[in-house]
């Protein structure tokens, strides 16, 4: 059978927000949120922390859970993922899932999780996908931290940008627009491919490293999910945004 992999990487030299994963929000640490949720997920085969900071390691060891050591020159958390991979302790075959579940994301759902693993069993072709958000906020398709998806009818995500895409004079919930969420999930061999082929041009120019794919003639597969209270933590000012609606989040006391 198929295995199934994932890992949460951290690091403390957030640009934005430096400490981040141990920042408290509700009390806990963001990066307990993050991976006692995503533990929820019925079908690991094993789940760990990958980081590179002593801090992090210490935390989530006196917590027992599983660290995977990277080094410290990584800047993309799927290269710190793809070297956790391979230290798993297991050895993954071409077709095994590893998937990102990004450790700054602390109102995940483990449904999301299982959004972005489902397309593989739906169409053996596919080796990679992106959970994808509905937005039905004006003001999130056009900020510009948040990053939003085009896709084909099949569902193959043809480019990801900063911009308020699908474009539109007037935005409405009806446009169908989404945006990235902080799950992904690859092929092994995907994976391997994608951290060895060197940057894009659209991924240079929009900032988004998604877009090396479609530079590279082949996609992720969009794992669509509706809108809800689902907030990526950047900035301090995130960090309040969740807060104030984490405690109406049905997760919310579960763990």
């Amino acid at each position: 059978m198929t295995r199934i992999i994932g890992l949460v990487p951290a690091r403390m030299a957030a640009s934005r927000f430096p400490g981040k994963p141990l920042f408290p929000l509700c009390g806990r640490p963001m990066l307990e949120h993050c991976f006692l949720r995503a533990r929820m997920f019925d079908r690991w085969d094993a789940l760990a922390i990958c980081t590179c900071d002593a801090e992090i390691r210490d935390f989530a060891e006196s917590r027992g859970w599983p660290v995977i050591w990277t080094r410290d020159t990584h800047t993309r958390a799927l290269d710190r993922v793809a070297e956790a991979a391979g230290k798993c302790g297991i050895e993954l075959a071409d077709d095994d899932i590893v998937a990102c579940v990004q450790g700054d994301e602390p109102m995940l759902h483990p449904d999301m999780i299982r959004a972005v693993i489902d397309p593989f069993k739906a169409d053996a072709g596919v080796r990679g996908t992106m959970l994808g958000v509905h937005i039905t906020d004006e003001e999130m398709w056009r900020n510009p931290d948040i990053v939003k998806i085009a896709h084909d009818l099949k569902g193959n995500v043809l480019y990801t940008s900063r911009s308020p895409i699908p474009y539109a004079k007037t935005f409405s919930a009806g446009l169908e627009a989404r945006r990235v969420g902080g799950i992904f999930a690859f092929r092994w061999e995907a994976l391997r491919w994608f951290t060895e082929t060197p940057e894009s041009p659209l991924e240079q120019k929009e900032s988004c490293d998604s877009n090396r794919i479609p530079d590279n003639g082949w996609f992720q597969r969009l794992a669509p999910y509706p809108a809800v209270n689902y907030f990526s933590v950047d900035s301090p000012a995130d960090a309040a945004t969740v807060e104030a609606h984490m405690r109406a989040d049905p997760l919310w006391g579960t763990y």
